[in-house]
C-alpha cells in the first residue's frame, strides 16, 4: 500500500502538537498589517493579533494560502515518498483557500492529489481532518475520505459566544453606533456554522444567560447520542474554554479527552478576542 499525506490549512485551528503527533501538514493562512505580513503559526498567533490590532486600532487583512504555497507542500510530501496527497480545506464559502488548492493540485499532471472542501472551519474542519488522519492509517480511500466528510457534516454541532461586538464593528460588519449600544444592553451573539458559513444563531441579554443557552443548545444538539471526538475553541480566552468543559461536563458525557484550541488569526481576526465556543463530532 503506497503512502499518504494529509494536508490541510491553519483555519482548522489543530494545536502544532497535535498536528505533528498525527504527521497533519497545515499550510498558513497570512494576515496583513498595511504592507507588514505574517504567516498564521510562524511568526503571528491570537495573542499577537489583538496585541497588534489595540496598538494599531485596526483590524488586519487576511489571505489565504496562494496556489503556489499549496503546490510546495504536495512537492514536499511526494519528495518524501507519498504516493498519494489528500487536502482538507477550510470552507469554499468562507475563504479561497480551496480554490488555491485545487488549482495547485493541477501543476501535478500524473499525481494522486484528492482536494476537499469540508464545508466546516476551525476545530469543526479539525476533527474532520483528525477524523481523516485516523481513516488514513485504517487504509481508507481519497473517496471513502470524502463520503466520511460529507456524513460528519450532518452530526457537528458548532457553537460560538462574542463577549463584545467590537471587533465586528472595527470590521464594519456591525455599525458602530448598534455594536456600542449592544454591548451597553450587555447584548451576547452566539454564533454557529451554517453550511460552510460562520453565522449568527442568536443574540442573548447577559453573558450567563448566553452560556445558559449555550449549554441548552448542545443538550439538543447531542440527544441520545454519543459524542465521539470533542474540542473547546476560544480566542485568548483559555480560562473561558476551560469553565465551559466544566459546565458541558456536567449535562453531558464528554470524551475523556478534549481538545483545547485557539481559533488561529485567520479567523479570530473575524470573530474577536474574548471568544469562547465548541464543536462535537457526533456517533451515529
Amino acid at each position: 500500500m503506497g503512502r499518504t499525506v494529509l494536508i490541510t490549512d491553519t483555519d482548522c485551528s489543530i494545536p502544532a502538537a497535535l498536528a505533528e503527533k498525527h504527521q497533519i501538514i497545515q499550510v498558513p493562512i497570512t494576515i496583513h498589517f498595511g504592507e507588514q505580513s505574517y504567516t498564521t503559526g510562524v511568526d503571528i498567533d491570537d495573542v499577537k493579533v489583538f496585541e497588534l490590532v489595540d496598538q494599531l486600532n485596526r483590524l488586519p487583512t487576511t489571505a489565504a494560502p496562494s496556489p503556489g504555497a499549496f503546490a510546495e507542500a504536495y512537492r514536499k510530501a511526494f519528495e518524501s515518498g507519498a504516493d498519494k496527497v489528500i487536502c482538507l480545506a477550510v470552507s469554499s464559502k468562507i475563504s479561497a483557500t480551496y480554490s488555491s488548492a485545487v488549482t495547485a493540485s493541477e501543476m501535478f499532471p500524473g499525481k494522486d492529489i484528492t482536494v476537499i472542501d469540508t464545508l466546516n472551519l476551525s476545530m469543526g474542519q479539525g476533527l474532520l481532518v483528525l477524523s481523516a488522519a485516523d481513516a488514513i492509517k485504517a487504509g481508507k480511500s481519497a473517496a471513502d475520505i470524502q463520503a466520511m466528510v460529507d456524513d460528519m457534516n450532518t452530526r457537528m454541532p458548532l457553537y460560538g459566544l462574542l463577549p463584545s461586538l467590537k471587533y465586528l464593528a472595527m470590521s464594519g460588519r456591525v455599525g458602530k453606533l448598534a455594536a456600542g449600544m449592544a454591548d451597553t444592553l450587555s447584548i451576547k451573539p452566539i454564533l454557529t456554522n451554517n453550511a460552510g458559513k460562520l453565522e449568527l444563531l442568536e443574540k442573548i441579554r447577559t453573558q450567563k444567560k448566553a452560556i445558559a443557552r449555550m449549554l441548552e443548545l448542545a443538550t439538543e444538539a447531542v440527544g441520545n447520542r454519543k459524542i465521539a471526538r470533542a474540542a473547546m475553541i476560544h480566542v485568548n480566552n483559555p480560562e473561558g474554554a476551560v469553565e465551559l468543559e466544566k459546565e458541558l461536563r456536567a449535562i453531558l458525557p464528554l470524551p475523556k479527552e478534549v481538545i483545547h484550541a485557539g481559533f488561529t488569526p485567520g479567523l479570530s481576526v473575524h470573530a474577536g478576542a474574548g471568544v469562547v465556543g465548541f464543536t462535537f463530532l457526533l456517533e451515529k
